[in-house]
């Protein structure tokens, strides 16, 4: 409902705002402005987003099914579980639970989203037998969503496709501040939602994986603070580069130990890149034609200007603020945040500091209300408890967090 609100608002905004120019500014041409607009938005959320993003979707769902098949949830899932099991004590360790959770957030961090649905659907369905109140979210089921709202991922797929699309010059260039967003929303919400279930998490596993991580990506800034800025950006595109490609190899050469039928596996899962690319075209014309009103009537402008204004009074630099319309939306709709990225890097360029930024913003964290709306609306649920709070508070640790590696980064 929010975000239908939301989506009607735009137009309406655009419209009263364009009325008000028409009549007390005698702007004749904005309502000409608008209507062009729509138009274009139409064009090139089909023509210059959705169709171009297919060949991209198509390689990289291939390779995925390949690394699934080869056996790369089921590593990962390995690794993570002696970690997993301190984070839910009200789970038996021989639940069904335990795994599907385990390939659900397994197939988030390599990025495959058709994968990572059914599992988690499937964890909240086994999460739900072990709840004693049907009615409300459990401790467990609150752990799972918001560890999910978090959006942990090491392969921020569709939005370097998108940046290649929109001619940036390296594409990959956010990859690493994407992937230490995403790490700092999931810790900080981990922690915040251990204290209020007051799950200890001082125990030799749990801090040595956090310890670990954390140090490394330390270790990292450190070297790299201080650095020209050009050094740091060729940094994260080098790195983010080798990690790609070192993925890539590591897929084919496990499928071949595992004798996977590679090409065939492929082209079962690339099948898959234009249907989901088809399937986007409603959502991104409907946001993008609604965003393209909203700031052709010069609405955007006024808000950002608003935040810009505000912030100003502090004394920080407002750079930043061109990016917030993405921060604002990410918690309601994770196709209208897309929109608003895409609009952003059209508008100010992708390898601009505000067209990296959102794209930082989109990668630091997942869509809160979508999210709590899917798993908990299939199994029933109706009071959330914590959730939705907890959520949106990994929400905005991801907003800033990706801020501070925008300017870290890029400014």
């Amino acid at each position: 409902m929010a975000l239908n609100y939301i989506w009607v608002a735009f137009f309406v905004i655009a419209f009263l705002v364009a009325l008000a120019k028409l009549i007390f500014l005698g702007d004749t041409e904005i309502f000409k402005l608008i209507v062009e607009g729509l138009f274009d938005s139409s064009k090139v959320a089909v023509m210059d987003i959705a169709l171009p993003l297919a060949g991209v979707m198509t390689f990289f769902l291939g390779l995925l099914n390949v690394g699934e098949k080869a056996g790369a949830i089921n590593f990962l899932a390995r690794i993570i579980g002696p970690f997993f099991h301190k984070l839910f004590p009200e789970v038996p360790k021989d639940h069904p639970a335990n795994g599907q959770m385990i390939m659900n957030f397994s197939a988030n961090l390599i990025g495959l989203d058709n994968a990572a649905t059914p599992f988690g659907l499937r964890a909240m369905a086994s999460l739900q037998e072990l709840n004693p109140n049907k009615e409300s979210a459990s401790n467990a089921q609150i752990m799972f969503l918001v560890l999910h709202t978090s959006g942990l991922q090491i392969i921020p797929l569709s939005i370097m496709a998108q940046r290649s699309i929109l001619g940036a010059a390296n594409p990959s260039d956010v990859f690493i501040p994407c992937v230490i967003g995403t790490y700092v929303t999931t810790v900080v919400a981990l922690v915040a939602v251990s204290i209020k279930q007051r799950i200890n998490l001082l125990n030799t596993t749990v801090l040595g994986w956090l310890g670990g991580i954390t140090a490394l990506i330390g270790l990292a800034l450190w070297l790299l603070a201080g650095r020209p800025k050009e050094e740091v950006e060729t940094f994260s595109k080098v790195f983010g580069n080798v990690i790609l490609m070192t993925i890539v190899v590591a897929f084919l050469l496990g499928a071949i130990r595992k004798k996977v039928p590679i090409f065939e596996t492929f082209i079962e899962g690339a099948k898959g890149g234009f249907e989901t690319s088809v399937k986007i075209i409603p959502y991104l014309v409907g946001m993008l034609v609604a965003i393209g009103a909203f700031r052709n009537a010069g609405a955007l402008d006024y808000l950002v200007g608003g935040f810009r204004y505000v912030f100003s009074l502090t004394g920080m630099n407002t750079d930043f603020t061109d990016a917030l319309p993405v921060a604002l939306m990410k918690p309601l709709s994770a196709s209208g945040a897309r929109a608003l990225m895409i609009d952003a890097m059209k508008q100010f360029g992708p390898d601009s500091f505000v067209g990296r930024l959102v794209c930082i913003f989109q990668g630091s964290a997942d869509t809160t209300f979508y999210i709590v709306a899917l798993y908990f609306g299939s199994v029933g649920i109706k009071n959330s408890r914590h959730a939705i709070p907890y959520g949106l508070f990994a929400d905005l640790v991801g907003v800033i967090a990706g801020i501070a590696l925008g300017y870290f980064f890029f400014h």
